[in-house]
């Protein structure tokens, strides 16, 4: 079936046609691990996630990988506080890293490369641009020199003026355009280093994602994914030595795409704004399921606002979907005959449009509800269990799901203690009693409901 994707290098939606039909392959920059990450930064991860579970349904072989910074000046500020090696404190966050992206359901990537595991790797593409002239060495510095590629700049679209003030970077003495970046700098000793060619030092910020790529995924990958802040410089600057240090002409990424940022209060959460909230503060409050339709509920390349609000609503539509499956617990699903026609993956098919396929989901809800017909139903069922799991959705027994509460809710224990007492008021005719109990669950966040198979429990 067809896929199209927004590329940033050309600036619209493409049919993705992919270097070997057999075998897809994908990188998405992942976490620098000097603390837990954001709300924010989850966005990519579940957004590409999505993405990856749809290619493996029409593709025989999809290689994702997703790199974790290990090796940074924000990793070293933080080691020299605690009075640790680096490698402690980038462990420690990055397990935290893998237990948020358990939590938020996200498949784990076929391959999870580390930068300081890597080093040799960025050595050799940093010698290979020194000898095609695009990288020198200044002051125990390893610069690539912009200027020696025609067409730096071309990802971002920007001017010369605009980098520069984009990059942010301070004029050094040791540069020979303001536009130079570092591939590789001097370690003092109380700083991590690696010996070189060019003496003990570490490497700058971009070259690990060129050097894993090429190790990993090949010379030329068919998709890049990552957040737009990275546009500019990081991706410009990984497309720059990605594609200069090969002897013959190289694409080095396909396709592009890049999420839109997340907002709060209407400016954009960072840590460096100190308006952030992390993956396992919201676990404390909200299912992973509830926070995934979130992040899902706009279009990845525009702008999320994340609030109360729609936490509340991917709260109340998350809790829909699994009524559905638990009202229809004795409906068998039907597989699905032709997965392209489902809506859902349609919909996901057209650059990601994560809010048509959640409208979709809705859409197959209300009609599993209408239907009257058991062959019907098993059908749909079979439509909507499948859609559901494309998104990443429907990890819990539906029974359970509702039962789900934080550190200070009622024990389960407690809930069905309650419960019995109620039942045993009502045998004995003491409604009011029955009611006092219902209203006191109620209260503590427990809502009961009676059915004819018994009464069942949820929490609100």
């Amino acid at each position: 079936m067809e896929i199209k994707i927004h590329n940033t290098l050309v600036g619209s939606k493409q049919v993705f046609q992919p270097i070997d039909p057999e075998k897809i392959t994908i990188y998405v920059c992942g976490p620098t691990v000097y603390n837990r990450i954001h709300i924010g930064n989850a966005r990519p991860a579940v957004i590409f996630d999505t993405f990856v579970r749809l290619l493996r349904q029409i593709y025989p072989k999809v290689l994702y990988a997703r790199n974790i910074t290990d090796v940074d000046d924000k990793i070293n500020n933080a080691a020299r506080e605690l009075g640790v090696d680096i490698s402690v404190v980038a462990e420690k966050y990055a397990l935290a890293y893998q237990e948020d992206m358990a939590a938020l359901h996200n498949l784990e990537p076929d391959i999870q490369p580390r930068a300081t595991e890597h080093i040799d790797e960025m050595i050799n593409i940093i010698q290979a641009l020194i000898d095609r002239g695009h990288a020198y060495v200044s002051d125990h510095h390893v610069l690539f020199n912009v200027p020696s590629m025609a067409d730096y700049g071309k990802l971002s679209k920007r001017n010369i003026d605009d980098m520069i003030a984009g990059a942010r970077v301070e004029v050094a003495s040791y540069k020979k355009d303001p536009m130079d970046f570092v591939l590789w700098k001097p370690s003092s000793d109380d700083l991590p280093g690696w010996d070189s060619p060019w003496g003990r030092g570490r490497p700058g910020w971009h070259i690990e994602c060129s050097a894993m790529i090429q190790k990993h995924l090949g010379e030329t990958i068919d998709i890049h994914g990552g957040g737009a802040d990275l546009v500019f410089p990081h991706h410009e600057n990984e497309l720059a030595q990605g594609t200069c240090c090969h002897d013959h002409p190289v694409e080095y990424v396909r396709y592009w795409m890049h999420n839109g940022m997340l907002n709060i209060g209407g400016e954009k959460m960072s840590k460096s704004l100190g308006n952030f909230i992390t993956v396992a503060e919201l676990l404390e409050q909200y299912q992973g399921e509830v926070l995934r339709f979130a992040l899902l509920s706009a279009q990845y390349r525009s702008l999320l606002n994340f609030t109360d609000d729609l936490l509340d609503q991917s709260k109340a539509a998350v809790d829909r979907f699994y009524t559905v499956l638990r009202e229809l617990k004795d409906v068998e699903a039907l597989p699905v005959s032709e997965f392209s026609s489902l809506a859902v993956v349609k919909a996901l098919a057209d650059d990601m449009n994560t809010p048509e396929a959640l409208a979709a989901m809705h859409q197959l809800a209300s009609e599993l509800f209408k239907s009257t017909d058991p062959a019907e139903k098993a059908k749909l069922k079979g439509q909507f269990v499948t859609s559901g799991q494309l998104l990443g959705l429907f990890n819990h027994d539906p029974e359970q799901w509702f039962k789900q509460g934080d550190a200070d809710s009622l024990s389960e224990a407690v809930i069905d203690t309650k419960i019995q007492e109620r039942a045993d008021a009502k045998k004995a005719r003491d409604f009011g009693k029955a009611d006092e109990i219902r209203n006191w669950l109620l209260e503590r966040g427990v809502e009961i409901q009676d059915t004819r198979e018994g009464t069942r429990w949820q929490r609100i």
